[in-house]
């Protein structure tokens, strides 16, 4: 039960984080009741203070106090619109032009979010002091600092929409984006081929007698709580084969895990299961970073954007993710506590991770000399690279020669294949 509440925890804790509207909400709120705070622990000592040592920074006339406010909760509301009109063009714009699955990366920038949240957070605490300055017989009730507060606040605004503008100016371009995608998914890659999964272990084979749990409903599988699954199979004395990859969808009554030995509380381990509902995340799927890399490699190929330069930086991108991809093992397998059962996480084999790649390039750009050489050195050069299992070279070899395949059907120019025939000298 406690791992069940966990893993729901973790879910909904990262659905809200990724919101574009987390950032904003906590900000906002925050100077709201910070406001209050702030008009209560005031006092007549606090403005008495600024007067005598800063009376240039003391507003003490109520209609002056009024009307810079009014004119800060107009002008700051005035940048939020426009800020979250750029924010939705951009999304627009990089689904459009680039790949829709990368939206969920942009939405979750946390700049961007801390500038919008400062903008409503800066308008809910002007409204509040605003709504303090109250009449008292003939005279005005004025909170000195509050209102230079809230005035610091609207100089800040100002400040962070200038930042804003270069922020997402920036954001936009695919140069960036393509290095944020590489980068998280290189972290990944890095973490894993530091941690156990790389050790060489290895795992019983799946007969007849080992008990399947099946999924009861379609959806997307979004990985496993690693902790609660290592704790289950020591506690149950029992291997674990977990069926689907991650990011992989699920239709009903497919194969979910595999146990060495029918148990009673089998079902629990569907707790510890990340099923149906999550993020996708490069960081999290180094197969997802190196998906979205290919899709916005060929969406620049295709006639309406007709942009090369780009698919030649995802392919040097991709060069970079496959070779460490190599240094790490086709099989995820991990080792219970006392090490006397194991946990095998179904992962994406490098043969298929390459091949969804090299399939969608040869499909879109085999009529690019350009592209078809930048392929034919990418193999080339992870041909050379160390790899972890003697597979992967054979896999290389292979997509070199369904390259160079491709090249001859597709690229007539007698000069073109001159120089393509070069480069697969020795290797077809």
């Amino acid at each position: 039960m406690f791992s069940k509440i966990k893993v729901k925890t973790v879910t909904i804790f990262k659905a809200i984080t990724n919101s574009i509207a987390f950032y904003p909400t906590i900000i906002s709120v925050g100077l709201f009741f910070f406001a209050f705070l702030l008009l209560y622990l005031e006092t007549d000592k606090v403005t008495k203070f600024l007067l005598e040592h800063a009376s240039f920074l003391v507003i003490n006339n109520s209609e002056t106090a009024r009307s810079i406010l009014s004119t800060l909760i107009g002008g700051i509301l005035s940048l939020t619109v426009f800020s979250f009109s750029m924010v939705m063009i951009l999304l627009n714009q990089a689904s459009s032009n680039f790949s829709p699955r990368l939206l969920p990366g942009l939405i979750s920038n946390k700049r961007n979010q801390i500038v919008l949240g400062v903008y409503l957070g800066t308008i809910s605490y002007n409204i509040v002091v605003l709504i303090s300055i109250l009449p008292s017989g003939d005279k005005y009730t004025l909170n000195g600092f509050s209102i230079l507060f809230g005035i610091a606040l609207g100089f800040l605004s100002l400040a962070l929409f200038v930042f804003f503008i270069h922020s997402i100016s920036t954001a936009i371009q695919i140069g960036n984006i393509l290095k944020d995608i590489f980068k998280n998914t290189k972290k990944r890659l890095n973490a894993l081929s530091d941690s156990e999964w790389n050790k060489k272990i290895d795992f019983p084979n799946i007969t007849s007698d080992w008990s399947v749990i099946r999924s009861t409903k379609a959806g997307y599988f979004y990985g496993v709580n690693l902790e609660g699954l290592k704790d289950f199979a020591q506690k149950n004395e029992t291997n674990i084969k977990i069926a689907v990859s991650k990011d992989e969808y699920l239709l009903p009554n497919m194969p979910l895990v595999y146990l060495e030995k029918k148990l009673e509380n089998e079902k629990d381990v569907i707790s510890l299961l990340n099923l149906y509902a999550g993020t996708r995340d490069a960081s999290e799927n180094f197969a997802l970073g190196i998906r979205q890399i290919t899709e916005v490699g060929i969406k620049a190929m295709s006639p309406a954007i007709n942009d090369p330069g780009t698919a030649n930086m995802s392919i040097d991108y991709l060069t970079e993710l496959f070779a460490l991809r190599m240094e790490i093992s086709d099989r995820e397998i991990y080792y219970t506590e006392d090490e006397n059962y194991k946990i095998e996480l179904e992962t994406v084999n490098f043969s298929e991770l390459i091949y969804r790649s090299l399939a969608a390039y040869r499909q879109y750009c085999k009529h690019d000399i350009l592209i078809m050489e930048k392929l034919a050195k990418m193999l080339k050069y992870l041909l050379n690279h160390p790899c972890e299992n003697e597979r992967y070279a054979d896999t290389i070899k292979k997509q070199l020669h369904i390259l160079y395949e491709d090249c001859q059907t597709n690229i007539e120019n007698k000069s073109d294949n001159e120089r393509l025939e070069k480069i697969f000298e020795g290797v077809v």
